[in-house]
């Protein structure tokens, strides 16, 4: 059942649900999303909320501030595939708009056991930039060194120390997964060629270093992550990543 019109207004039926709810969720690809903001501002009822579980929050909330200001919303990103449960996994959150509906259905996602994490759609486009688009460039990165150099399957998996067998374990989940999802965070955040161009730059130094036979250079490098990390937090993840191993053996 069509859900608009050719012009983009909402059928009948959307409409009356639209302006009856006390939640509309936008869970759409970001131009249908951002295409729905106007008409539904104008059929909202006062005190309702729209919230969206886009990937990208700069471009909505800019959205919603020049369309929509009186319109409470929030923007949630869940940080996890949908495959995962939800207690105890971080839920990115973005209040564009605050107010009692924004506050309630955060409130919920906690009770529901999400770990909110509260961010501005700048600080979130950010690290998400990071997290996702970075990380999955760097996966598939080695995956496509993986399939130039071909060394056998067979032989690989059976010799992978624990740091390998995470990575091909990594892999496999993102050739598992849609291109279309792994295609959206890499070229619908703003910051994801940075973050691609930094993760060249960092092949590029430590290939350099080794190349001019410049130990000292390379523990520079090292030296240089560390920092980045900072003691607190390379302490807790490197013990994390010994439980993990652990559990791979």
């Amino acid at each position: 059942r069509p859900v608009a019109d050719q012009h983009g207004a909402p059928a009948p039926a959307p409409a009356r649900a639209g302006a009856d709810a006390d939640l509309v969720l936008l869970a759409v690809p970001e131009q249908a999303a951002l295409d729905a903001v106007a008409p539904l501002a104008a059929l909202m009822r006062p005190g309702a909320l729209l919230a969206d579980t886009l990937s990208v929050k700069s471009r909505m909330a800019r959205r919603l501030r020049t369309t929509a200001p009186a319109l409470q919303a929030v923007g949630l990103n869940p940080m996890f595939a949908p495959s995962l449960p939800l207690p105890g996994r971080p839920v990115a959150a973005v209040t564009v708009t605050g107010g009692p509906a924004a506050r309630a259905f955060l409130g919920l996602v906690a009770g529901w056991g999400g770990r909110v994490v509260e961010l501005d759609p700048g600080q979130h486009d950010t690290l998400t930039a990071v997290q996702q688009a970075a990380t999955h460039a760097a996966v598939l990165s080695f995956g496509l060194a993986l399939a130039e150099l071909r060394p056998g399957m067979t032989a690989l998996r059976a010799s992978a120390p624990p740091p390998h067998r995470t990575l091909l374990m990594l892999l496999a989940r993102i050739a598992s997964g849609s291109p279309e999802v792994y295609w959206d965070v890499q070229a619908g955040n703003p910051h994801a060629d940075a973050a691609r161009r930094a993760l060249g730059r960092g092949l590029e130094r430590i290939g350099r270093a080794v190349a001019d036979g410049d130990e000292d250079a390379f523990e520079d490098l090292v030296e240089e992550v560390r920092g980045a990390l900072g003691d607190h937090h390379r302490d807790e993840l490197a013990r994390a990543c010994a439980r993990l191993f652990a559990d791979l053996a």
